[in-house]
């Protein structure tokens, strides 16, 4: 077994990154993303989704973090293949606001959340590998940005001091799609990306904490039960990837032995059931099939 090769990022999310001492993995990745070396976990939150079930897809990692400024902020880690995925991520960002604003509290103390998804999957269209995104409010006339500011002291004299900053209150969202990352190492968080892509770190890496990512997270250092574990889980994802392809093959195999444009039509619509069958998102079949989300939807499985 190559001592270079490490686990798979998305599976240590699942077991090893959960461990108090190996925050600073996690921690690493995160100051590389926001480009923030302060950034502290504080603590992993409970939630029912944080499984350790190698057979659980839908798996999310919730933090709670201090930047540079000294705000508390959720972190929510998304990497899963499910349906009407955006949809998802607005339901969990909301509960998670919801969770930690007590009734009758201040609206100033809304929870700041933040949301990012390690995607093993193409979500939608794009010639780029990191997405962000949040709400902002600009003029219909002008295409302006609107700023709301506030006021935070800078100093605890008796003069306090203090300036005006930007409100940045809701949730904000990276999207990192792996798959269309070309190895090519720009900048910090090319180099963790690299690392979740290829399960190892890239030569000449320096970010922050990478090195010691890639001493813990090497393959090497398993348990004959953590490494038994380990090859289930990746059966488990080798069988999901087996089935787009499969689906595919048969569906499109079958559209071309019934001839010309009707056979294709009828030979899509098979590969629609049959990913429908399998629970696949509306956004991965139409990627699949070349139909519209609207043609998808509305081909039925029976």
């Amino acid at each position: 077994m190559s001592d270079k090769k490490l686990i798979r990022f998305d599976w240590a999310m699942k077991t090893l990154l959960r461990d108090k001492a190996n925050f600073d993995v996690l921690e690493g990745f995160l100051s590389a993303l926001f480009e923030d070396d302060s950034i502290k976990i504080l603590k992993i939150l409970e939630s029912e989704t944080n499984s350790q079930d190698e057979n659980d897809k839908f798996n999310r990692v919730d933090l709670l973090v201090e930047d540079s400024e000294n705000r508390r902020i959720y972190i929510e880690i998304q990497n899963t293949r499910e349906t009407d995925y955006l949809e998802s991520l607005l339901y969990a960002t909301s509960k998670i606001i919801v969770e930690h604003q007590d009734l009758g509290d201040d609206f100033k103390n809304i929870s700041k959340v933040v949301s990012i998804s390690i995607l093993y999957f193409n979500l939608g269209f794009g010639d780029d590998y990191i997405y962000y995104g949040t709400n902002e409010f600009r003029g219909l006339n002008t295409g302006n940005k609107f700023v709301v500011k506030k006021r935070i002291d800078i100093s605890k004299t008796i003069e306090p001091k203090y300036k005006f900053v930007e409100k940045k209150i809701f949730p904000e969202y990276y999207l990192i799609t792996v798959e269309r990352y070309q190895n090519v190492v720009k900048k910090r968080i090319d180099e963790w990306i690299y690392m979740i892509k290829n399960s190892e770190v890239a030569d000449g890496s320096s970010s922050k904490n990478i090195e010691k990512a890639r001493q813990k997270l090497a393959k090497m250092n398993m348990t004959e039960e953590e490494r038994k574990r380990y090859e289930k889980f990746l059966i488990n994802s080798a069988k999901d990837r087996d089935a787009i392809n499969t689906a595919k093959e048969e569906g499109f195999t079958e559209g071309e032995n019934k001839g010309k444009l009707q056979g294709k039509i009828e030979g899509k619509i098979e590969v629609v059931k049959k990913m429908k069958n399998k629970g696949f998102s509306i956004e991965d079949i139409a990627e699949v099939t070349g139909l519209t989300s609207s043609e998808v939807e509305n081909i039925n499985i029976e």
